[in-house]
């Protein structure tokens, strides 16, 4: 039996969350996720060695993060009276406000001055849309931390390969996103929120839907790692841990001579830019967790 097929059960994962160790695989067929793109720890419902598995792309499960559902319950037992999505939107982003002090950072402990404010003004809102305009940025770094955290994927790109945890540019790389969490108010916690937020909302809009078809623009095949050729134009990929696609193909073609289109589970949807009124603007963008995924590349 192949290793990714192992039901997530045989790992005790189906009541236990984070923290897990990695299985042991020994005797069978290697995981398809390499084990130089995942932590042996994370902190949510799987592990990393079947959530960024092809086994998981072609058949997967909700992704929770630890403790946020449950701690944020209230939110959630109101949105459920909510029909209208608009109005389920101003009302998250009402919570966020006041949950985390956005507009009272002193209330969160914020020691008056202008440098320390400027820092404690980062918050999720500014974090995605920085993402959008520059994912090698300084919120991409903090983004991509996150998901390390998180799902236990590492990344593989930030302004070029990061060549492992010990390399000088991988340090280079959490030290921006450490830099770029310092001093600001519970930013990680943000962002659990406003991703247990997005699943709710697909939930919602894809009901008995598992995937979305999305497309990325590339230019060359070499900016992904390839780990096998299949025939038809498919392509087994290891993607970074974050990345943008879109719904729209011929958006896609606008940002590289050829288009690379994914079967996307909706639990690896981090966020995309019509979950909140005036979050993110321009192209339809959707933001993705990676991992192994089977894609097909060619042209428009």
């Amino acid at each position: 039996m192949d290793n990714d097929s192992i039901s997530p059960a045989l790992y005790g994962v189906e009541t236990q969350t984070g923290g897990l160790p990695e299985p042991d695989i020994r005797g069978g067929p290697p995981p398809s996720l390499p084990a130089e793109a995942r932590l042996p720890i994370n902190r949510c419902n799987l592990p990393a060695v079947i959530l960024g598995s092809l086994t998981y792309q072609h058949h997967p499960v909700p992704l929770e993060i630890d403790g946020v559902r449950t701690f944020h319950a209230d939110l959630f037992a109101a949105l459920e009276g909510l029909a209208d999505p608009g109005e389920r939107a101003r009302y998250f982003q009402d919570y966020m406000t006041v949950h985390f002090c956005l507009e009272h950072l002193e209330d969160a402990g914020l020691t008056p001055g202008r440098r320390g404010k400027q820092r404690a003004n980062g918050n999720y809102l500014r974090l995605v849309r920085g993402w959008s305009f520059d994912s090698d940025g300084r919120e991409g770094a903090i983004l991509k931390a996150w998901t390390e955290t998180r799902f236990g994927l590492l990344a593989r790109h930030h302004r070029g390969p990061l060549h492992g945890r010990g390399s000088e540019v991988y340090q280079a790389y959490l030290s921006e996103g450490c830099a770029g969490l310092y001093g600001t108010n519970a930013l990680e916690a943000q962002i659990d929120l406003l991703y247990t937020y997005c699943q709710y909302e697909l939930a919602m809009a894809y009901a008995g839907q598992t995937h979305l078809r999305l497309y990325r623009g590339i230019n060359r095949l070499d900016e992904h790692e390839v780990l096998e050729r299949l025939a038809g134009g498919r392509y087994l990929v290891l993607l970074n841990n974050l990345n943008s696609f879109t719904q729209n193909r011929e958006r896609a073609d606008e940002f590289g001579d050829y288009i690379l289109s994914a079967q996307v589970p909706l639990p690896k949807v981090l966020f995309y830019n019509r979950l909140l009124p005036g979050m993110l603007k321009g192209e339809d963008e959707l933001v993705v967790i990676g991992g192994v995924y089977e894609v097909r590349i060619g042209t428009l």
